[in-house]
């Protein structure tokens, strides 16, 4: 009798879900009182009824009813069905009202961010200052931004706290999805979306460019014309020579800057 039990509970595990999740209910949004598959599948419906950028979302710790897709039995929130006694989701959180049955995902739930993750706890931290998980491989080893996660991606838009993709940070701390940042690389856009600091060692692409501005000689008009730049990696302001190619910064070498007005003297 108790192996029948077992079965009965996992019953059709994986079986269920929508593109999402693999799980053994729907959720009830509250927001609507329509049932959906779950938050995505509500929030991704009611944005293509709506404008794109005013979307009606579903808060997920909100939920208070489920239906169990087994039975069809409609109830609170629980992992286990109250009518046919199926566990709902083989993970499951009472917070979050989240289910899966894939759990080879790793999910946990911080209660920091308030919200389940996926990778598995231990391959995980919380920077208080960013306000989310990151990577241990970034733990002592990145730029803090306050919140740096709780704005949407730079490159699509997609707001990027509870992203269902994989999110990196750059070397100025701010972030975006990789597979953004893997479209911005492929089109030789090497600097920060947001802060337009570099994001990757451009130490080569400076030399380079030194070569070149020492191979173009600047006509007699504007050879000793000086301009004021912005330095958008070291954020120092300096006084140099114009040249067609590009400005180098006299502090950090880099030539990632912007001409700017001169500085107003201090009185």
């Amino acid at each position: 009798m108790e192996g029948a039990a077992n079965g009965r509970v996992d019953f059709g595990k994986m079986d269920y879900g929508c593109k999402h999740y693999r799980r053994r209910c729907k959720i009830r949004a509250p927001c609507c009182d329509e049932i959906f598959p779950c938050r995505h599948c509500h929030n991704e419906a009611k944005t293509l009824l709506s404008n794109p950028f005013d979307r009606h979302e579903l808060v997920r710790q909100d939920v208070k009813h489920v239906v169990c897709s087994v039975c069809e039995t409609e109830q609170p929130v629980g992992q286990a069905c109250t009518n046919c006694g199926v566990k709902m989701g083989e993970y499951f959180c009472e917070v979050c009202k989240f289910y899966d049955d894939d759990t080879e995902k790793g999910q946990f739930h911080c209660d920091d961010c308030g919200i389940c993750r996926v990778g598995g706890r231990e391959k995980f931290f919380h920077c208080k200052m960013c306000g989310s998980c990151y990577s241990v491989a970034l733990l002592n080893n990145h730029l803090c931004v306050e919140n740096s996660m709780r704005h949407h991606c730079p490159i699509c838009y997609e707001y990027l706290f509870d992203s269902l993709k994989d999110t990196t940070v750059m070397k100025c701390g701010h972030t975006m999805h990789c597979e953004c940042y893997n479209e911005m690389m492929k089109h030789e856009k090497y600097t920060c979306p947001i802060c337009s600091k570099s994001v990757i060692d451009m130490s080569a692409t400076w030399k380079r460019i030194d070569e070149e501005v020492q191979a173009t000689v600047m006509p007699i008009d504007y050879r000793h014309k000086k301009v004021w730049i912005l330095c958008n990696d070291c954020n120092y302001t300096t006084e140099v020579f114009f040249h067609i190619i590009g400005q180098k910064c006299g502090h950090c070498k880099s030539y990632n800057t912007r001409t700017i007005a001169p500085p107003v003297p201090q009185r």
